[in-house]
Parts: C-alpha cells; structure tokens; sequence
C-alpha cells in the first residue's frame, strides 16, 4: 500500500494544524519535512501555490473509472484535517453527535483564517520591528481572542468538554498570539485561554505533532508521520 504523502514545515500553524488532525484520525503518512526558502520541485509540480501542508494521494485501482491511477491533492489545511477526520475520528473531534455544531466550527475557523490570521501577522511585524502601532493591531485581535476565553469560561475545550476540530484548528494561531508579547498575554485577562493553552502545549499528542523531522531535501529520508 502507498502512503500518502504530506509536504509539511515544522512551525506554519496550517502545517502543525494538519499533523494534529492526522494523528488524531490515526492515519498514516510519508511526511517530507521542507523550508520554504528551498521547495522540492515535485511538491510545486502538485500544487502551484507553492505553500504547505500539501498532501498528495494515491487513488485506489479502479479499472472502470478514468481517474484510476492518478493522484489526488489535497492543499488546504482544513481540508486535509477533515480528509482525515472522515476517515477515523475516535476522538470525535467532529462532534457527531451534534451535526449543527460542525457548521459552528467552520464559521469560527474561517473567521480565525481570514480575519484574525491577517491581524495577527500584522501585529506580530509590529512587534518584531518596534513599530508604535503594535498596541494597535494587538487590540484588533482582542475581540477574537476574548470571544474564545468567554467559551472557555463555560466549558474547558472551545465547543464543549471535550476537544475538537475547532480546538486543533485554532491552537497554533493562538500560539503563535501568546508569543508575540508574552508580558502583555500572561496579564491580559485570559486566564482560560492560557489553561487551555498549556493543556495542549504540554500534550503528548502537541508533542507528536510537533517532532523535528529531518528536511526531505537533504537525504530524501522517508519519515512517517502517525506510525
């Protein structure tokens, strides 16, 4: 059997967002770990766009149907976390039990994607260039951040006592905002953020996703991801 093929870089939130689905669907992969500086031609030839997670897949041998034998990509993150989760979801992360809360989940996830990603990069550059407007765009990415500590002041996983798409989808982004001025996040008033934070910062599963594997392009050493 051909594994499929993720093309990931270690610390891109959409990247880390995929390896945390994957292993929680307990899927398999042959991970290519690469840097954006140096893209192998192969990733680029699959997916023009030219960013991570890319993952590829063999179609299965169906000698009646056109596409057999052709290879099928998926290169987008959320899509690659709900591949996943629809093959295998023993965590039920998708929250099957409650179908209207998927639809939920997918809304708050591109408001994450489309309109506090965009900020957060905005008020990361402040910060890292000392620009006087980095309390500016850290107040832009105050209504999002308090609207998931309001969830988690009624429940200790964003859609309810158990983790979720939703929790996996937005951790690395939120990482990525608690480390942009550590001061100002430790006293800011998100004191639920910060527990579920850690929760999963110093998870195995985090821990997991989150292992150094060596460049695709140095040794073309295959890895597997979720062995």
């Amino acid at each position: 059997m051909t594994l499929p093929i993720l093309y990931s870089l270690q610390h891109c939130p959409y990247a880390m967002r995929a390896r945390l689905a994957i292993l929680s669907a307990g899927q398999t992969v042959m991970l290519r770990a690469i840097t954006m500086t140096n893209k192998p031609a192969d990733m680029l030839t699959m997916s023009a766009k030219g960013t991570v997670p890319v993952l590829i897949l063999e179609n299965s041998v169906d000698f009646n149907n056109e596409n057999a034998g052709k290879k099928q990509v998926i290169d987008e993150s959320l899509d690659i976390m709900l591949w996943a989760l629809n093959l295998n979801d023993p965590e039920n992360l998708l929250y099957s039990q409650s179908p209207e809360y998927l639809k939920e989940m997918l809304q708050i996830i591109e408001e994450n994607d489309k309109q506090f990603k965009p900020t957060l990069e905005q008020y990361k550059r402040a910060r890292r260039y000392h620009n006087n407007d980095e309390e500016h765009y850290r107040l832009l990415c105050e209504p999002f951040v308090q609207q998931l500590e309001s969830r988690l002041t009624q429940h200790e996983f964003l859609m309810g006592s158990t983790p979720s798409l939703l929790d996996y989808a937005l951790l690395p982004f939120i990482r990525q905002f608690s480390r942009v001025n550590r001061q100002v996040y430790l006293q800011g008033g998100y004191a639920h953020l910060q527990r579920w934070l850690n929760h999963h910062l110093q998870s195995r599963h985090y821990s997991k996703a989150m292992f150094k594997y060596p460049l695709w392009l140095d040794k073309y050493q295959e890895c597997i991801l979720g062995e």
